[in-house]
């Protein structure tokens, strides 16, 4: 019963460190009551379970905005979107479920604390590959100078090995383990070595963000359409006439629940055209585009300040439930986006010329990938954009989630983000993380945002992801080492066997050592 109360507590602990509660310094400690169950249990099926039902939990705790999603927005009602939900937490919980086997084997070896972390980084890192990933163990630490000064080397996966080795050290203590298998943790000194933060800048740049908060539940036609961009054209100029000192080179829309069809329909094209060239201004917007078969595609589209085409990025990771209906539960459920059928995806990535500039913009759950998005600046991007429209979230913490997750993407490759969003959370955030602006929820509004175009490239923009793979190796090599090396002698921390009819908890070493008395 105690393992399963300290799987439990993992899982309890890692929702917390989450928005919407943001107790964030739990990140550091929440995997030690786990660690400390899989070294108590000497059974692999058992530890399974126990890691398992603590991601089952963890999954139903921290994304159960998904429920309200498929229920409200997917067409599912609550019973139906309740069980396909519980499918999603019995397949993301098995990640955790294969870190508790293996981390059994590797607690009771001396090198346990960076063996540990280093199999944490090379399972989370999984996500994405398997289908759907949203929050990162590091992400709890986006408002952490300390921590956060890994990001622009190692990723968010590199803050996630700093807190999965210290809630390996506190486990090893509570096991009893001798205090030299803690001098892993001199490792973590590292941090105080590397560069600190970037000071807070002031932009030399202007930006305006539009927040229109359409309806996420109205039934688009051709009228409603185009009364929806007259009024979003309308807004957007005069905003931009507000501040004649420092008018915007980039005005950005978001994605939006409404079908605007850029290439489609021309009296959208010519509403686009007209405001870009009377702000004088680049013009970013989500759209709809078609392939050559006729199939969507959810895109951004960039037109000059002259009121021209420059270019169309089309969304290259799509969202389960979102933009496609993963096969087979076609029958049960339809996607949120109300366009007919599936969204194709994007080949790729694109940097768009903004005079002598260059931007990148992802959309919406593309923020998830660090991989992905670092590609941007990698490849020229001196500011990243990214539009969404989080009104499938409905009041849920899901859209402060979101946020952490894109100020990471910016702490990484030192970037600028400027986020527009259908009803919100619209921000500017820094190269360092930090949220310089935000505006309200759930209304119709607008905000000039200040930010400088960046182009060093860091250590992570360059390399991407090596972090997890180096992880992957150490963990792989740290398991086979394992077959052949001993655990640790000391009695408390091996608690794998009991005494029959004592009901106490004795070692292996023990044991040998009454029989040779004997």
């Amino acid at each position: 019963m105690l393992n399963w109360l300290l799987a439990l507590a993992t899982a309890g602990l890692l929702v917390l460190a989450f928005p919407s509660f943001d107790f964030a310094w739990l990140a550091a400690l929440a995997l030690a009551p786990l660690l400390v169950a899989v070294a108590r249990e000497p059974r692999p099926w058992r530890r399974f379970l126990l890691g398992w039902v603590s991601g089952i939990v963890y999954w139903f705790g921290v994304c159960h905005w998904i429920q309200f999603t498929l229920a409200v927005y997917g067409g599912m009602g609550d019973g139906a979107a309740w069980a396909v939900f519980t499918l999603l937490a019995l397949i993301k919980g098995l990640h955790m479920a294969v870190f508790a086997l293996l981390a059994g084997f590797l607690i009771g070896r001396w090198w346990a604390t960076p063996a540990v972390a280093a199999l944490w980084v090379a399972v989370e890192s999984t996500h994405g590959f398997f289908g759907f990933a949203w929050l990162a163990l590091g992400n709890a630490a986006i408002g952490m100078s300390l921590p956060m000064r890994l990001a622009p080397y190692t990723g968010v996966y590199g803050v996630s090995f700093a807190f999965v080795m210290m809630s390996a050290a506190l486990a090893l203590r509570l096991l009893g383990r001798p205090r030299r298998e803690l001098a892993w943790m001199a490792a973590l000194l590292v941090l105080f070595l590397l560069p600190a933060l970037p000071d807070t800048q002031h932009g030399r740049e202007s930006a305006l963000l539009v927040q229109p908060n359409l309806s996420e539940t109205e039934e688009w036609t051709a009228e409603s359409v185009d009364r929806a961009t007259r009024a979003m054209a309308e807004d957007t100029a005069h905003a931009a006439a507000i501040d004649s000192a420092h008018p915007p080179s980039i005005v950005v829309w978001p994605e939006v629940p409404a079908p605007f069809l850029y290439d489609e329909d021309p009296g959208f094209r010519a509403a686009a055209a007209g405001l870009a060239r009377s702000t004088r201004a680049y013009l970013l917007m989500g759209t709809v585009a078609r392939t050559p078969a006729g199939a969507p595609l959810n895109s951004a589209t960039l037109v000059s300040p002259e009121g021209f085409p420059v270019s169309r990025y089309d969304k290259v990771n799509l969202v389960p439930f979102g933009e496609f209906v993963p096969w087979p539960l076609g029958a049960l459920t339809e996607k949120i986006s109300k366009q007919a059928g599936d969204f194709a995806a994007g080949r790729g990535i694109l940097v768009s010329p903004v005079g002598d500039h260059k931007i990148g913009v992802f959309i919406c759950y593309e923020s998830v990938f660090p991989n992905f998005v670092r590609r941007f600046a990698a490849n020229g991007a001196q500011v990243l954009f990214t539009i969404s429209n989080d009104g499938w979230f409905g009041k849920t913490a899901a859209r402060w989630q979101h946020l952490e997750i894109v100020r990471m993407r910016a702490a990484e490759n030192r970037r600028w983000i400027l986020r527009a969003a259908n009803d919100g959370i619209t921000a500017a955030i820094d190269p360092a993380g930090r949220v310089r602006s935000t505006l309200p929820l759930f209304t119709e509004v607008t905000s000039s945002v200040r930010f400088n175009y960046e182009t060093g490239q860091t250590f992570y923009t360059r390399h991407g992801d090596w972090f997890p793979v180096m992880c992957a190796l150490l963990a792989a090599a740290c398991l086979a080492a394992g077959r052949f090396a001993p655990q640790s002698l000391k009695p408390s921390a091996n608690l794998t066997s009991r005494t029959p009819g004592s009901g106490g908890v004795r070692s292996t070493a023990a044991r040998r050592g009454r029989r040779k008395i004997g």
